[in-house]
């Protein structure tokens, strides 16, 4: 017996805020939708109205308001809507938390999503990895930027390295839907770091070309981030010699996490480059 066929996933960026991406999700030729990250409520509520669409879930990935502001008003409209998130007294309305391991199955989309916790830039931060028909995509917040990744609030450099690395693994062709648009101020402290990497000036050229054209340049590859990501490239010696001159010392470069070289680029990256 063949294995059932993954529900066709389209995934739309909806621009908020200054930056952001709110992520939103609608299968095969359903009326049903889910978001994810709604930082604010208006743009997504346009959408769903211009396409006539009921929102059924909301999926969080940390507490920040500028993932979170928009909950209530999304809830008010759509009273029935799940609210997935991780478990953090900060985080307020979700009506299912979820954690390492745990389904967040998406009602009306015939699609679920793994749970992945990802601690670093939040101490309780998560990730949502679920499949399309092609590829998986991962819905990872700030933990994982496109050519970068998110800064460390209340949680550790040792943990955002764990993370990482944990990300890293997952098959290359994983699309990674990041909620900020942050690649070319990302990869302008990646040619600090690896200014002969010929895979980076090339992603470079193509995200200015993107954004000259009003394109987004998220989702990526994590075979991309692989190459040309830093943060994801803490074994390449390269990215270890920069991040030794930048500390002034010897790091240890042991397999990953590499917890001492990607906390020498966090710094780094936080106070001289940002």
């Amino acid at each position: 017996m063949s294995e059932p066929s993954r529900p066709r996933l389209a995934i739309t960026p909806i621009p908020a805020l200054d930056d952001n991406y709110i992520w939103l999700l609608q299968a095969d030729d359903r009326r049903q939708a889910a978001c994810v990250d709604p930082g604010e409520a208006e743009p997504v509520l346009a959408v769903l109205a211009a396409r006539g669409l009921e929102l059924t879930a909301i999926l969080i990935t940390h507490h920040h308001p500028d993932h979170t502001a928009g909950i209530a008003e999304l809830v008010a409209a759509y009273p029935d809507a799940l609210v997935c998130g991780p478990r953090d007294r900060r985080l307020k309305g979700l009506t299912r938390v979820v954690g390492e391991g745990d389904e967040a199955a998406v009602p009306g989309l015939a699609a679920g999503f793994r749970v992945l916790e990802v601690p670093g830039h939040t101490a309780s931060h998560i990730a949502y990895l679920g499949p399309t028909p092609d590829d998986d995509a991962l819905f990872c917040g700030d933990t994982l930027f496109t050519a970068g990744c998110g800064r460390v609030f209340d949680g550790t450099c040792a943990q955002l390295a764990a993370s990482l690395a944990r990300l890293a693994a997952l098959p290359p062709t994983t699309l990674c839907y990041c909620a900020h648009e942050y690649t070319l101020a990302n990869l302008g402290f990646a040619a600090w770091v690896e200014p002969d990497n010929p895979a980076r000036a090339a992603r470079q050229a193509d995200a200015e070309r993107r954004r000259a054209a009003g394109e987004p340049t998220v989702p990526a590859t994590l075979a991309l981030e692989l190459a040309t990501n830093p943060f994801l490239r803490t074994g390449e010696p390269a990215v270890r010699a920069a991040a030794e001159r930048f500390a002034g010392q010897p790091l240890d470069a042991s397999p990953p996490p590499r917890i001492e070289v990607f906390t020498a680029l966090r710094r780094w990256k936080d106070t001289e480059y940002d």
